[in-house]
């Protein structure tokens, strides 16, 4: 996985490297370091990443509830 997919993964998934960092419970800047290519990217987390991306690119968010505010 490049540093560039790597990127596009979160964002298809609408996570922040914060957000990665805080799903594994690991240090942010380690996250940063494989999205600027510092790092090599582990295969099981390519792997993980590549499952989550190609879910949410078939399942978008529902338009349905777009502008939707409480009635409370």
């Amino acid at each position: 996985m490049s540093p560039a997919r790597f990127v596009e993964s979160l964002i298809l998934i609408r996570w922040t490297p914060i957000n990665l960092a805080s799903a594994l419970q690991c240090e942010l800047s380690w996250i940063e370091a494989m999205e600027t290519g510092n790092e090599p990217i582990p295969d099981e987390l390519e792997t993980w990443l590549e499952a989550l991306a190609e879910i949410h690119a078939q399942l978008p968010p529902l338009r349905s509830f777009r502008g939707r505010r409480s009635e409370a």
